[in-house]
């Protein structure tokens, strides 16, 4: 249970998540990029009435598959494996400095942070605001050290829409990109992504934290299980609110790519 509870074995845990889920992360980027191998079918839309539709993952997925085999649902996975864990790694240790650097002073406080995560616990305004713009900053690193892999990364997937091999290898496409861009290159498409990865977190902790605030009541039952799924709920909603910058950032990678 100690191991579960390492942070850096949690790093590990969301490496293995990135892994097991690569192939649907990689499928939504080719439909950002507007790839569209397949033609619409007949179905039904929330209102039931016909209409048609481009496929889904699963379609998208075999057709990968039937190019590619099963390594090609993996391209560009090695420098996501990398921005994983480097932007994991940046996120731990900023935390940690932020940490140090600006406690929480209240005693009751602490021990509420330390039971759960920040987002979790039944804290006052002050101490709100106070972690979310210790998060923030160490959001922020994470992004702009980890921005070079996500680059790659991008790059690296759209190369099969045209059949390139620009971008493949380990290390060369780093070079690739210094040489036609310069340092700019590799942080192409950094400003959406930071306002993606900001708004995200904003938007979710501050949903999470009005719903705890002004609908949960310590002594109602089973607030704990009521807790969990308003954070998953929350999650997802400002995922959905904050979904046009990824659209915008991974497009913006991919302009004058080559």
């Amino acid at each position: 249970m100690a191991a579960v509870n390492d942070p850096w074995m949690q790093i590990v845990v969301n490496i293995g998540i990135g892994a097991f889920s690569h192939p649907m992360g990689y499928v939504k980027t080719l439909i950002q990029l507007g790839y569209e191998p397949l033609p619409p079918r007949l179905g039904r839309n929330a209102f039931f009435r016909e209409c048609y539709q481009l496929p889904g993952f699963l379609p998208y997925a075999r057709h990968i598959y039937s190019v590619e085999g099963f390594t090609g649902l993996y391209r560009g996975f090695f420098p996501a494996l990398c921005q994983n864990f480097i932007s994991g790694a940046v996120l731990r240790s900023v935390s940690e400095k932020m940490d140090e650097l600006f406690p929480v002073v209240d005693e009751s406080e602490k021990k509420a942070l330390a039971k759960k995560r920040p987002e979790l616990a039944s804290v006052s305004f002050h101490t709100f605001m106070l972690q979310m713009s210790k998060d923030s900053v160490a959001h922020l690193c994470a992004v702009v050290v980890s921005q070079p892999f996500n680059v790659i990364m991008i790059r690296s997937m759209a190369q099969f829409i045209g059949k390139e091999t620009k971008y493949s290898g380990w290390i060369s496409p780093y070079f690739e990109v210094y040489n036609d861009s310069g340092i700019r290159g590799l942080f192409t498409g950094l400003a959406p992504r930071l306002l993606l990865d900001l708004m995200t977190l904003w938007l979710a902790r501050t949903m999470y934290y009005s719903f705890n605030r002004l609908v949960v009541d310590e002594n109602m039952t089973n607030v704990s299980e009521l807790r969990s799924y308003a954070n998953i709920i929350t999650g997802f909603l400002a995922s959905m609110l904050t979904y046009p910058f990824s659209l915008i950032s991974s497009n913006y990678i991919l302009n004058n790519s080559g």
